[in-house]
């Protein structure tokens, strides 16, 4: 369908092209919002540097992990220290508030209109920036939800509770704000108490997180009721005037937003592809003359776009 070569990262001068979005925005019957990792990057949560050196400094020094995002994939000796260190990648990333209101401005460009999200983010930040949870699919799992490692059923369970548990049997305080803590001059345990390790309670294997990683990944019944809801809006607003409004979007999955989005847009006369990334934002020749595509960062275009 589409040619190999894609256009240039923008298509047109900055300010020009914030200013055509804001436009294609207000006109819009209805906005599917595609929201990759690197919206939640501009929210403030980020894997390495020093948001990663004050949560891991431990393990760090005993495994020389580069970034957060590598670290949950070592083989650990054991469960118990497994656990220790993805329930500190668990709690910062989905049950701590994001630094920057990056979602909340989203939300405030959405109020209004029709819309929905389709995302591949795991962090649950739309729910907590107050956007209405019918109108989300979150096609590559929750941060908070466990399942079964083998499956032997397609189930998930929510987990806040044992893990705020964990972090804390680690040394970690909870504060007022949800904030994790280290007291002044205590030392951090590298492992979560046994009775702790979550096991499946049909089959008692082991739990995992419920993050599609590989073919074992659990399709629940809500996965199931969020991605007919989002045929359901598609079917709805066919032959309308459509933003597609991509943000984040690398090239890790681009089969799940970029060219489904690409795909809709050059197939609906009415509809406009608009791309907001720090350093990839592109679309093909066929579908230039209705896209709009802006590098930078996504926070500072949102707040511009108020």
């Amino acid at each position: 369908m589409f040619l190999r070569t894609a256009t240039a990262r923008s298509t047109g001068v900055y300010c020009d092209n914030v200013a055509r979005l804001q436009e294609k925005l207000a006109a819009a019957d209805a906005v599917v919002i595609g929201a990759g990792a690197g919206l939640s990057t501009s929210a403030g949560f980020t894997y390495t540097g020093e948001r990663f050196q004050k949560y891991f400094t431990d393990f760090i020094a005993k495994y020389h992990f580069a970034d957060m995002y590598s670290g949950g994939f070592y083989p650990f000796d054991s469960l118990e220290e497994h656990w220790a260190y993805w329930s500190r990648y668990i709690y910062i990333n989905r049950f701590m508030d994001a630094p920057k209101p990056v979602y909340r401005d989203l939300l405030k460009l959405a109020a209004g209109k029709d819309y929905f999200v389709l995302t591949t983010n795991v962090d649950h930040q739309f729910q907590k920036a107050g956007f209405d949870k019918q109108r989300l699919f979150y096609t590559q799992g929750d941060y908070g939800l466990w399942q079964c490692s083998k499956p032997c059923h397609q189930k998930t369970y929510d987990n806040e509770e044992i893990v705020r548990r964990m972090v804390e049997s680690q040394g970690f305080v909870i504060g007022p704000d949800g904030a994790l803590e280290l007291p002044e001059g205590a030392a951090l345990r590298m492992t979560v108490l046994a009775g702790l390790v979550p096991h499946c309670p049909v089959c008692g294997a082991p739990m995992s997180m419920n993050l599609r990683a590989d073919d074992t990944f659990v399709e629940d019944d809500g996965w199931h009721a969020a991605a007919r809801r989002y045929e359901a809006f598609l079917r709805r607003h066919e032959g309308e005037h459509i933003l597609f409004l991509e943000l984040g979007v690398g090239g890790n999955t681009p089969v799940i937003i970029k060219y489904p989005f690409w795909r809709m847009t050059y197939q609906k006369p009415r509809a406009v592809y608009a791309c907001v990334n720090l350093s990839e934002a592109y679309c093909p020749r066929e579908i230039r003359a209705r896209s709009i595509c802006v590098e930078g960062d996504i926070g500072t275009v949102l707040h511009r776009l108020l």
